[in-house]
């Protein structure tokens, strides 16, 4: 968004103003006020000082009538039980430390989709100094638990591979590299060089530009057994968690996204950055001369075809 004015607007206009053309559902927590022992500077340690929440949450629509049933809702509860607890559970140095655990508490909700907290100090100057973030469900991470019993998330490795890289003679060895980094690899294609067929009609246009990738998933399959090809979310995890490196065919995932993305099934690559963006995923490699979109909240590495 241009508009400067909302950079400084409460987080219930920024989510609206960013909202999609089927908005959500909106809850909120405006001005509470809490006590809290958190700073990384010397005089903060050791005594408490005021923090501001203002949180917005989008969450998914109800399938079934309310009835005036509580239980089926987000409960506001849960809003101000996220910010108590992670308070609670150690002192913390830097409100964006605080910001990231309570959009992520807030996300394990079934119903919550994206997060708005805006954070605030009050007692350390004349105005109130804060941070902001966005975060949204599908970018909470995969956490799985190593040979040593402990828990970490998981953050993969998108890689584009272009038409060019995947029939380039060194495939092997950039996969190799790959596998070498120690993260999951998850690898995205473009349709092949031929254009796919033209029906004129936005929904069959849709699903046979992404059949088109898919068809290009398999060629890519084909030189490098590692490369196998899946269409599901839970095989995504499951591959990820045993740090196998597949290929992904997207129209499973793209047709059944509740938020989706927004760019058409013919842009290959921001097809990659929106599915780097959904897994949380350390950044995304892009081989072959291709244009990326702007505006990623991943990084974005530009490597040759």
């Amino acid at each position: 968004m241009t508009d400067i004015r909302l950079a400084f607007a409460h987080p219930e206009e920024r989510a609206e103003a960013s909202a999609g053309a089927d908005p959500r559902d909106r809850i909120s927590l405006r001005d509470h006020v809490v006590e809290a022992d958190i700073g990384a500077f010397q005089q903060e340690r050791g005594q408490t000082q005021r923090l501001r929440f203002n949180l917005v949450v989008e969450v998914r629509p109800q399938p079934a009538p309310l009835a005036d049933d509580v239980d089926r809702i987000l409960s506001y509860d849960h809003l101000t039980e996220s910010i108590q607890a992670e308070l609670a559970a150690e002192r913390l140095n830097l409100l964006e430390t605080l910001a990231e655990r309570v959009a992520e508490r807030i996300l394990a909700a079934r119903q919550a989709m994206r997060v708005f907290v805006r954070i605030e100090k009050l007692d350390r100057g004349p105005g109130a100094l804060g941070v902001e973030i966005v975060r949204s469900r599908a970018a909470v991470p995969l956490r799985a638990t190593d040979a040593d019993g402990i828990e970490a998330a998981l953050h993969p490795r998108v890689v584009f591979l272009s038409n060019a890289a995947i029939a380039a003679p060194d495939l092997a060895a950039r996969l190799d590299a790959l596998e070498a980094g120690g993260a999951p690899v998850i690898l995205t294609v473009g349709p092949a060089d031929l254009p796919p067929p033209a029906t004129g009609h936005g929904p069959t246009q849709r699903r046979i530009d992404l059949l088109a990738i898919e068809q290009n998933a398999w060629v890519l399959a084909a030189r490098d057994r590692r490369c196998v090809v899946v269409a599901t979310r839970t095989e995504i995890d499951w591959a990820m968690k045993h740090r196998q490196m597949i290929v992904w065919a997207p129209s499973k995932i793209v047709l059944d996204a509740v938020d989706g993305p927004k760019a058409p099934a013919r842009d290959a690559v921001a097809l990659a950055l929106w599915l780097a963006e959904m897994l949380a995923a350390d950044g995304l490699d892009v081989h072959g001369d291709v244009s990326v979109p702007a505006g990623s909240r991943v990084p974005v590495t530009r490597l040759p075809a």
